[in-house]
């Protein structure tokens, strides 16, 4: 059995992926971005252990919830699956790409890490602003940060299998009810790389969409991006990226 820690998991891709995960006999603590949205969380995913409570745009706020992931003792993985869209720039960066990374560096290190990212994260730039115009960011930006940081936790820990996933254009909340993709092959994903030992998943520096390696933006491999997005996220956040 493993115990794995989700955020964004009130709804949609996060709490299907938990539903999977329970179903398999594994232990899942779930996330919700506030009070209401976590008792309803708990009420649709009743054998969940436990639901966290904070707000992934608010700083000290993320930082409260990986002290609090800490005092539960150690996960064997954690899915990072919080994400907005359509909001505003700065709002999108500080959930997508910050909060993920504040949560990597915070968080007692798992075995397994698991970057939720788009297929969209293909037009995202592979020039970054510097920490005074991240206003000027998009979503596609934010995603292939998404990337970016699970490329650089798989070069910088190399005992820790880390890796990204595209889940399609799926009917949630955010992909609204006309998106085309199989909902549940959109959660299968994230829960293959949860926990499986399939030798296919137990791999790490790697792009999935349903289950298979896709090639994923050009520079993602690119080392010195990569530092330089931790870098960026130090700057914003204060929290510094331990190797």
């Amino acid at each position: 059995m493993a115990r794995i820690f989700i955020t964004g998991s009130a709804d949609g891709l996060g709490q299907l992926a938990a539903k999977f995960l329970i179903d398999q006999g594994h232990q899942v603590v779930l996330h919700a971005r506030n009070a209401e949205r976590g008792k309803e969380a708990l009420h649709k995913v009743p054998s969940a252990e436990k639901v966290l409570i904070a707000d992934l745009s608010d700083i000290k706020e993320t930082k409260k919830l990986a002290a609090e992931v800490n005092t539960l003792g150690h996960f064997d993985t954690v899915i990072h699956n919080a994400g907005i869209y359509n909001q505003q720039p700065q709002l999108m960066f500080y959930v997508n790409t910050l909060a993920p990374y504040m949560l990597t560096c915070l968080i007692e290190k798992p075995k397994r890490l698991i970057y939720m990212s788009s297929g969209m994260h293909v037009q995202g730039s592979s020039t970054l602003p510097d920490a005074a115009h991240i206003d000027r960011i998009n979503y596609s930006d934010t995603k292939f940060h998404d990337v970016l940081l699970s490329m650089a936790a798989a070069r910088k820990w190399p005992e820790v299998f880390s890796n990204a996933v595209n889940p399609g254009w799926v009917p949630t909340k955010m992909g609204g009810k006309g998106a085309p993709d199989d909902l549940n092959k959109g959660a299968e994903t994230q829960v293959w790389l949860a926990v499986s030992n399939d030798d296919k998943a137990k791999v790490s520096g790697r792009y999935f969409h349903h289950k298979k390696e896709q090639r994923c933006h050009a520079e993602a491999m690119n080392s010195k991006l990569q530092d330089e997005l931790l870098n960026l996220c130090e700057q914003v956040s204060g929290v510094r990226f331990s190797e």
